[in-house]
């Protein structure tokens, strides 16, 4: 699909009620847990992203044999030791795959060349000089600190390691997950503004729900030897793809459901459903899922919000903007400038193309009120770009999406729910 023109939602009285794939945060982590698990996990989830699927893939390359079934996929574990110690893998664009894998395969030894998409490549490694200096001989076969390389490792010896959130809580969350593998414990230290970060909290949940013991001292984990993990483990929904859907409680005056979120999940974008409530949203949570009703907010003033902390909803509040009542500052954000693409640049370069008065300071975004006067979105194949500002699209009409199957990255079929919900 070269472009997807979205059209405008009708006013409606009646409930909107959607399915999201798997939390690819979660399934992802799981399906680590359950690789190097001692024993074979079936893993419950709903539809698997395109990440996922790369990471699924990586794992077979790697020897872990795995069984997709209706509802769920079979992992038979490994122990901690991957079956192929020499294999070349790629993890395409799938952020999880590329620093869980390369951090696991480290903590596991071997030797392993590990490529990338072209987007991916321009996003920088840090965690790869944490390794090296732990003795981990990785090859640059381009630029160095970025993929492709080939990585040697003979395991990781060090008992104690420190990472900076600040880059990225991912690296943190990969190597809490793949110490789970050693046989002794692992302390890893935290520096940052992000060492309580939502992305770390999933880690530790996922952790105790796999029977990896660990001790929890502050900016200190200490992640002690995996015990026999579950047979079965439940993804949740991903609420960073349901998100897009509460939105419309607040744009539109909808009352809408994705079903199976619920306020006790453990996804740190639950804090995007406080935003709306803070502006009038009624949140209900029923045995189906959260229902967000917006019918009673007739308007709503500018967010002045600290996203750092669930900052894939930065250009979700972004679409939001614009139709506030007043100004809005986004911030917290700066980190966001080295993930799919710089957000934060093509965030106001795409609200500037649509007639909206964005600008930034490189850490934080200020939107005023403003018309739209349509016209074509380029997301720069980044999913949530793409996925985002399609809700200006549903409230006004006259905005083409270009490239909508970048968002097959997480939410394959996005569009497709779009379409069905402007039916009528």
């Amino acid at each position: 699909m070269k472009e997807y023109k979205v059209k405008a939602i009708k006013p409606k009285s009646d409930l909107i009620s959607v399915d999201v794939p798997a939390s690819k945060s979660i399934l992802n982590r799981a399906l680590l847990l359950a690789a190097i698990a001692k024993r074979t996990v079936y893993l419950r989830c709903g539809s698997l992203s395109e990440d996922t699927k790369t990471f699924l893939d990586c794992l077979t390359v790697l020897g872990i044999k795995t069984e997709q079934k209706n509802d769920g996929i079979l992992i038979y574990g490994c122990g901690g030791s991957f079956p192929n110690k020499n294999a070349a893998i790629n993890v395409n664009s799938a952020g999880t795959a590329a620093r869980f894998l390369t951090v696991a395969l480290a903590f596991a030894g071997g030797d392993y060349m590990i490529d990338s998409s072209e987007q991916m490549k321009k996003r920088p490694m840090e965690i790869l000089e944490l390794l090296e200096n732990d003795g981990v001989n990785i090859t640059y076969l381009g630029e160095k600190g970025r993929f492709p390389f080939r990585l040697q490792s003979d395991g990781i010896r060090a008992d104690v390691l420190t990472i900076d959130t600040d880059h990225s809580t991912q690296y943190a969350s990969g190597i809490m997950l793949a110490a789970s593998m050693r046989n002794k414990p692992l302390e890893l230290r935290l520096t940052g503004k992000r060492i309580n970060g939502s992305y770390l909290q999933i880690t530790k949940s996922m952790l105790q729900a796999f029977h990896v013991p660990y001790q929890n001292l502050n900016d200190r984990i200490i992640i002690f030897p995996a015990e026999n993990p579950p047979t079965q483990y439940a993804v949740e929904p991903d609420v960073s793809g349901a998100c897009y859907f509460y939105a419309l409680s607040l744009l539109l005056g909808a009352r809408v459901r994705v079903n199976g979120v619920h306020m006790n999940g453990m996804q740190g974008d639950l804090k995007f459903l406080k935003v709306l409530a803070n502006k009038g949203v009624i949140l209900t949570d029923t045995d189906e899922g959260v229902i967000a009703d917006g019918s009673t907010v007739k308007h709503y003033s500018g967010f002045d919000e600290d996203l750092r902390d669930f900052s894939d909803q930065t250009m979700t509040v972004a679409a939001l903007a614009p139709f506030a009542t007043s100004r809005s500052i986004l911030r917290g954000i700066g980190h966001i400038r080295l993930q799919e693409c710089d957000r934060i640049a093509v965030t106001v370069q795409n609200l500037k193309s649509l007639g909206v008065t964005a600008d930034t300071d490189g850490e934080n975004i200020f939107i005023s009120p403003s018309a739209i006067k349509g016209g074509a979105v380029d997301p720069h194949n980044d999913h949530r770009m793409a996925m985002a500002f399609s809700l200006v699209g549903l409230k006004t009409g006259n905005i083409v999406i270009s490239d909508p199957d970048c968002c097959k990255k997480t939410f394959e079929n996005f569009f497709d729910i779009l379409t069905e919900i402007t039916k009528y």
